[in-house]
């Protein structure tokens, strides 16, 4: 079965994340919300602190900008990851929302979000981790992979 004909909550369940309908905002079309599962996901992974659950996210070659740090494969997110969460990102955790889902062809999407990392022991994003992220989503085996995630700070 196509992950494009599953819906939203299916595809959080299957991976044992209960939704956040709120996480949404405007997009209420079922397949944009099939879609944004994947920054659900991430943000799922960042509450857990678990970093083998987040590089799952990513499909194999995907690529991840994480500050000044170029990462090409699952396995160089999966260990940057667990490097942060065992050190300064550990107890940290992250909040967005959508601003825009783009279907660039059937199975790829462009998701623009804003948010930023809360660190351990704060109840908001700082002013200098607000960023604007791009997501490049794809369809793969079934499954919606995160092909490219690329950040930018929010305040210049």
């Amino acid at each position: 079965m196509s992950v494009q004909s599953t819906s939203a909550p299916e595809i959080l369940a299957s991976y044992g994340i209960e939704e956040d309908a709120s996480f949404y905002s405007e997009f209420t079309d079922p397949r944009d919300r099939s879609v944004l599962t994947v920054p659900l996901r991430i943000t799922h992974a960042w509450a857990a602190n678990d970093a083998d659950e987040f590089a799952e996210v990513f499909a194999e070659d995907g690529s991840l900008l994480m500050q000044d740090e170029q990462l090409t494969s699952r396995e160089q997110i999966r260990a940057y990851m667990r490097a942060g969460f065992e050190g300064g990102l550990r107890g940290a955790h992250v909040k967005g929302r959508p601003l825009q889902v783009t279907f660039l062809t059937d199975d790829t999407a462009m998701v623009i979000t804003q948010g930023g990392i809360i660190l351990d022991g704060e109840t908001e994003t700082a002013p200098e981790r607000r960023i604007n992220a791009t997501w490049i989503i794809t369809e793969r085996d079934g499954e919606w992979a995160l092909l490219s995630h690329q950040s930018s700070p929010a305040n210049g």
